[in-house]
């Protein structure tokens, strides 16, 4: 694993913050709203959803951002410090911010909530490291969102049974949104059931439908892509015959297209099957930008590209 060096005023910072923490309540418990502090947009919404008007919940990384290679700021030091609760997905997922992570912990609840999934429910890579994408299996995103509630509920116990009520209810919509995707995704013929993308984000949803999943990088954008990397990759297209590769919203899309034109050269005609979000959501205030409509615009995307509905 990486070392994580971070700068001594970032330290110093957060040193302050814990001192600070420690002390004072922050402005949103004094109007009570539980102030949430997420990392990525998959949880902060959901848990916004499920929380209602008795939650105050933002999150660190927007639109387009990695959480491979994210870096805290000191206004996300600010952030942090005043929360009252902090999620994380987790499984090294957001490796940079480590030990931020274990300085706020010492002052209020930090949770890394993907690390409640069975560990028999993960997926590893041919090193062992673990797959931190969790939340493209809807039932183990269920379970991880259990935790956020779980911890909710002990820090306002006077609100724990609206939050499990919420949390039922929006249960029932991801796995209505499941057998959605389950249908169409079904009718895929067999040879063509591959998802090419930039980086192995896909692991668990390739895994739920049954479809093969190629990443040019490994499970970590800080990956390097090899010429032989991409050489495999145009092979595996013309074995399947695959009709559409895709690229991501927070990666460069250069290496997909490296695909698309070497599978040309070899007389393959591959296209861009659009634009997939993996490791970040859409804008506020758009379907993709919530988690069940990023998820279906993914689910829609891959159906028409690859069964050929989109002509």
């Amino acid at each position: 694993m990486k070392k994580v060096w971070i700068p001594a005023m970032l330290i110093l910072v957060l040193a302050l913050a814990g001192c600070a923490g420690s002390n004072e309540k922050n402005g949103s418990t004094a109007v009570g709203k539980i102030n949430i502090v997420t990392t990525i947009a998959q949880i902060a919404e959901p848990v916004s959803v499920i929380g209602g008007d008795r939650v105050q919940v933002s999150s660190l990384m927007g639109p387009g951002v990695d959480p491979h290679l994210y870096n805290a700021t000191q206004g996300d030091i600010s952030k942090l410090d005043q929360a009252d609760i902090v999620f994380y997905s987790g499984q090294h997922l957001e490796g940079n911010m480590t030990e931020v992570f274990e300085q706020i912990g010492k002052s209020r609840p930090v949770v890394a909530i993907s690390e409640s999934v069975s560990e028999d429910q993960l997926l590893t890579d041919e090193t062992g490291a673990i797959d931190p994408h969790v939340w493209f299996d809807l039932d183990l995103w269920e379970v991880s969102l259990t935790a956020a509630v779980e911890e909710m509920k002990t820090f306002a116990p006077e609100h724990a049974e609206e939050f499990e009520n919420n949390k039922l209810k929006y249960f029932k919509e991801l796995q209505a949104l499941k057998q959605e995707a389950q249908e169409k995704l079904a009718s895929i013929p067999e040879n063509q059931r591959v998802i090419v993308t930039a980086h192995d984000a896909f692991g668990y949803f390739g895994r739920a439908y049954d479809m093969e999943v190629v990443g040019l990088q490994g499970l970590s954008t800080e990956d390097e892509i090899s010429v032989s990397d991409i050489d495999q990759t145009i092979d595996i297209l013309i074995q399947h015959q695959v009709p559409a590769v895709f690229v991501e919203s927070s990666i460069n899309p250069k290496s997909v297209e490296a695909v698309v034109e070497g599978a040309s050269s070899k007389g393959l005609d591959v296209k861009l099957g659009g634009e997939l979000f993996s490791d970040a959501m859409g804008d506020e205030g758009t379907a993709e930008g919530t988690y069940l409509g990023m998820y279906r615009h993914n689910v829609n995307i891959i159906y028409e590209a690859l069964a050929g509905k989109g002509e």
